[in-house]
């Protein structure tokens, strides 16, 4: 299988960093990219692009070397997996944690699996990883529902830009060591204050689109404000789902939906403002 064209290089300034930046962005070789169907009306389906955690993986391999990043998993109860994805650059180490879910299939070994793998990419795309793919246009292909497999191949559409993805970035510097610096690692939030993480980090806005992104963010939220010392890990997270719950919702963030995403944004700002209340009234 053919691999898109990606070098390792080092980094000395911000110049560097952006470079690392489009190495890591740049798209993938058509023939690492799939298709699974999103929704299924009738004999047709909304084609999905992805990449497996393995092509996730080449690519840091690939542009910072074996030893320039990591990664590490927690199960949550409900069976999703965060994964805390580090990569280091010029001795600092920058953390971008997402959340994956399990897939449908029977065997519940292979849903956890299938968590694993899509925590990993979630966490990837904050490093701009894959990140064009959920800028492509979205296309409905004819499907076979009794095989329940595209009838014919979807093809790879053009991204926004103009620019297809067969069409790779141009090579990076040739491939040298990044400095072997041992680094404390460093969260997203004590890392915006640098360089590095403001090239890479791109802040989230408006309400969450699904289930899973509310899921994610929800999380992100809950590690900011046990951080900041507001709450203990996992408060927010409690109240989002006790409110739902009472609300007739369903346990599982990842299913909701519409009203009960609305519902949670309404929540998280109630749960915040109370946290935060104290403060104001000291400052008062």
């Amino acid at each position: 299988m053919a691999k898109s064209e990606t070098k390792m290089v080092a980094v000395t300034g911000e110049g560097d960093v952006n470079q690392i930046a489009q190495a890591l962005a740049a798209p993938f070789d058509p023939a690492e990219v799939k298709f699974k169907p999103q929704a299924v009306s009738g004999n047709r389906a909304l084609a999905i692009p992805f990449v497996d955690a393995r092509v996730i993986q080449d690519r840091l391999d690939d542009v910072l070397g074996v030893m320039g990043w990591q990664d590490s998993y927690e199960c949550l109860p409900e069976g999703s997996v965060v994964c805390r994805l580090s990569i280091r650059i010029a001795g600092e180490w920058i953390t971008k944690t997402d959340v994956g879910g399990q897939s449908e299939q029977p065997d519940e070994g292979d849903r956890r699996k299938a968590a694993f793998s899509d925590a990993l990419k979630r966490a990837a795309v904050k490093f701009g990883i894959g990140r064009y793919l959920y800028r492509l246009k979205p296309q409905w292909v004819d499907y076979d529902t009794q095989k329940r497999q595209f009838a014919r191949p979807p093809v790879l559409p053009a991204a926004k830009n103009g620019t297809h993805p067969s069409q790779s970035s141009q090579p990076v510097h040739s491939p040298t060591e990044v400095p072997a610096t041992e680094a404390k690692p460093v969260t997203v939030e004590k890392a915006q204050a640098t360089p590095v993480a403001a090239e890479l980090s791109k802040p989230v806005r408006g309400i969450p689109a699904n289930g899973p992104e509310l899921q994610r963010r929800l999380y992100d939220h809950d590690d900011r404000l046990a951080k900041q010392g507001l709450c203990k890990p996992g408060d927010l997270i409690k109240a989002i789902v006790t409110a739902g719950q009472n609300a007739g919702y369903e346990k599982d963030l990842s299913s909701w939906t519409g009203p009960a995403i609305h519902l949670a944004v309404d929540e998280t700002k109630a749960f915040e403002a109370r946290l935060r209340e104290p403060a104001r009234k000291e400052v008062a």
